[in-house]
């Protein structure tokens, strides 16, 4: 099974998301079930990882405040033009601030994956609204967006 980070990262968002906090396993427990469900144990600790320094960068103020934003070659390369654009439009229609797209753009960089195409950035991005504190209104219109999509794939 090959499988990637992003895919061990949607299917504890999948399967997880509407748990509490109390009734969610530990650690332990979920390397476990993701090991048995296929996943690579190598897979498993770094999408762990990654959630693990969401809660971390969701926590720290951003101190930038530009309304522009250029992005790096090394961003480019990873974000493609179409998946930029969808940035810029969730950024123009208020879904994401300043901060969470930077946190957005951070948490896609740490994902060890040479380029994210759009599907996969809005699962991203979904997740990270997730686990940022006062933005429910947008994660409930990402999440709407991500869900219609899928939805239009499976008619």
């Amino acid at each position: 099974m090959k499988e990637n980070v992003i895919d061990v990262l949607l299917y504890l968002f999948e399967n997880y998301i509407d748990t509490e906090d109390s009734d969610k396993p530990d650690n332990d427990v979920l390397e476990l079930e993701l090991e048995q469900v296929g996943f690579q144990e190598l897979e498993i600790h770094k999408a762990l990882e990654w959630l693990e320094n969401m809660t971390v960068v969701a926590d720290m103020p951003l101190k930038r405040h530009a309304t522009m934003r250029v992005f790096s070659e090394v961003e480019k390369e990873r974000l493609d033009v179409e998946s930029r654009g969808y940035l810029l439009f969730l950024e123009q229609v208020g879904v994401l601030d300043v901060e969470t797209r930077e946190v957005v753009i951070e948490r896609v960089m740490a994902l060890d994956t040479e380029e994210i195409d759009l599907d996969q950035l809005k699962w991203v991005i979904l997740m990270v609204l997730f686990y940022q504190p006062g933005r429910e209104v947008a994660f409930a219109w990402m999440e709407d967006l991500v869900f219609e999509d899928l939805e239009a794939v499976v008619h």
